[in-house]
């Protein structure tokens, strides 16, 4: 969760969240009095997020949950003021965005991290890969390191040793056959 320095389950992090919200409204004046907007990713962020305003309705909160697709637009919309917090990434991409874009936004709480897997309509096996196939990964920095790292752990990708974060994609060093 993050937040503008101006402004292991969904159950914990649900009561996670609604405390982070209960804090931001009682601790701020502006926010007590109006609607929190919260720019979210569509899928289990925002269904996730969508839980937290019922339950935060329950105890007087109004939380707007706003769907993003875009990853370049809720922090650049946190750093506008447009947005009270935002829920869609995790630590390493939050720094980049700030070290290249140089938001003014800090973290204040944690929430979900979701797992990556490798999926195909055709292949039914890693094993069942040929020379030669096409992978695709995310376009992201983040979750295409993250991306990288698994296809490592598959034995379908070779990368150089010591390569972390977003320098993951220069690093590819081989693809090992089998």
């Amino acid at each position: 969760m993050f937040v503008s320095r101006r402004r292991r389950r969904a159950g914990s992090h649900l009561a996670a969240l609604l405390a982070i919200f209960m804090s931001l409204a009682t601790s701020s004046a502006v926010l007590a009095d109006q609607t929190i907007k919260v720019g979210v990713t569509p899928g289990p962020h925002e269904e996730i997020l969508d839980e937290v305003s019922r339950l935060g309705a329950k105890q007087g909160l109004s939380i707007q949950v706003i769907p993003i697709s875009d990853y370049a637009v809720p922090n650049a919309a946190l750093d506008a003021g447009d947005l009270d917090a935002n829920s869609f990434q995790n630590p390493p991409f939050l720094a980049k965005q700030i070290a290249d874009r140089h938001f003014n936004i800090v973290a204040v709480g944690k929430t979900i991290f979701l797992p990556m897997g490798i999926y195909s309509k055709k292949i039914r096996t890693l094993g069942a890969l040929t020379d030669g196939a096409v992978v695709a990964i995310p376009n992201d920095p983040t979750n295409g390191a993250r991306a990288l790292l698994l296809l490592q752990s598959a034995k379908l990708i070779r990368l150089k040793t010591g390569a972390t974060g977003f320098r993951l994609r220069r690093t590819l060093s081989t693809i090992p056959n089998t």
